[in-house]
């Protein structure tokens, strides 16, 4: 059932955390219209299935998209699967990697499970832009390519920057606003979203729209969220993310791990908490009433509970204590099984080879920076080796989080 609020209420509600309302005036006219007519607004917010997950930065815009979606707005959740294998060059100083149709389907398969951890899915409009651009023939999309101009392109910043630095920019960049673009025409969209780096492609939107005689959507641009290192957006390529499909002891362990100051960012932007309460929880941590631990295990069981559960948020919670505040070894752990393998053998190489270090020499990196341990007791010498002559049983901790035991069994032995 739809929130019921004065115009002036919607305003406020859904320009909270926003950065920027392009126009807002004439979103009052089209909210009004709306409410005359009983006619929904047609919300848009694409994403382009560049990785398989989305992570803790994409609900900011999906949040956003719910509280049009309980305003009894109609949400339409646009799968760029076409523009997807272009590559947008939104912030980029270089050209993007291309993705194959392979890898952007199966991308796009996730996001379609994933979503409805947020969006009510009787609610939402799922939609493909290759639905419509895949459909267009060559001398459609020359038609399409006349309504806008070199030197409007060339005013993006990404664009202007390379050209300066005489770094190269592809044909096919050009083209992706003017894609992004005409989804929001297909669509007829009233109002659509994005992050402060998408504003010019939701501006071209606006002017596309009009070239097709349609009223120009409004913009909303949300913040971008940053990923726990606190500096860079969040993504998936720099490591630094949280996926809304993590498992809950790896969500909750992360965000115990972002800074105190990076906390309040992520209570605006992925909490239900108004401006007021997350101002007056500053002022309890300043005035030492509240602990900023416990104002940041609040906000892992929060996160973890919205995407998971509230009984796999105490869970994680419990996990959590046992680990980092007891110093004891969690309950559940990762398992690895060796076989067969009479002698010894560097402990840095078994690290790589079981996926805990991206090479050898990551792995006497961490060794050297004391980030592993084993059976409790902190490796320091990176030639350490372990005997996988007998049957024997380890426990290795590598960084703060990841935790596996390793089963030695001889290949005489049944494996369990």
């Amino acid at each position: 059932m739809a929130i019921r609020l004065t115009i002036a209420e919607q305003l406020e509600y859904l320009n909270r955390n926003v950065v920027e309302v392009i126009r807002l005036e004439e979103l009052k006219t089209k909210l009004e219209r709306s409410a005359q007519t009983r006619t929904p607004l047609r919300v848009k917010a694409g994403f382009d299935p560049t990785a398989p997950d989305l992570h803790l930065g994409h609900t900011v815009l999906i949040r956003k998209l719910k509280q049009f979606q309980d305003l009894g707005h109609t949400v339409i959740f646009l799968i760029g699967d076409f523009t997807g294998m272009i590559g947008d060059p939104s912030g980029r100083n270089v050209t993007r990697k291309q993705l194959s149709k392979e890898e952007v389907f199966q991308n796009a398969e996730t996001y379609k499970q994933q979503v409805f951890k947020l969006l009510d899915p009787e609610k939402t409009v799922l939609d493909f832009n290759s639905r419509w651009m895949s459909a267009m023939k060559s001398e459609d999309f020359i038609r399409l390519a006349s309504r806008y101009t070199v030197a409007r392109m060339l005013e993006r910043d990404d664009f202007s920057n390379r050209l300066k630095n005489n770094q190269p920019i592809s044909i096919h960049e050009m083209l992706y606003p003017l894609v992004q673009g005409y989804d929001s025409v297909a669509l007829r969209a009233d109002v659509e979203l994005g992050g402060t780096d998408q504003k010019f492609n939701l501006l071209v939107g606006r002017e596309l729209q009009k070239e097709y005689d349609q009223e120009p959507q409004i913009v909303l641009t949300m913040p971008i969220l940053e990923g726990l290192d606190g500096v860079q957006k969040m993504s998936k390529s720099l490591g630094n993310y949280i996926g809304i499909n993590d498992p809950p002891q790896d969500m909750y362990g992360k965000i115990m791990s972002i800074s105190d100051q990076l906390m309040y960012r992520y209570y605006e932007l992925c909490t239900n908490l108004a401006v007021k309460e997350v101002e007056q929880l500053r002022t309890d941590i300043a005035q030492n009433k509240l602990h900023p631990m416990t104002a940041k295990a609040n906000l892992a069981k929060f996160i973890v509970s919205q995407f998971h559960s509230q009984q796999d948020a105490a869970l994680a919670e419990e996990e959590f204590n046992r680990v980092f505040r007891d110093r004891s070894n969690p309950v559940q752990m990762e398992e690895k099984i060796l076989s067969g393998s009479a002698g010894r053998i560097r402990l840095a190489k078994l690290m790589a080879q079981l996926g805990l270090a991206g090479s050898v020499n990551e792995a006497v990196r961490l060794i050297e920076q004391e980030a592993v341990i084993l059976n409790d007791q902190k490796v320091s010498d990176v030639k350490a080796e372990l005997d996988l002559s007998k049957s024997s049983s380890y426990i290795l901790r590598v960084g703060k989080r990841r935790f596996v035991r390793i089963l030695v069994k001889q290949t005489s032995e049944p494996h369990a």
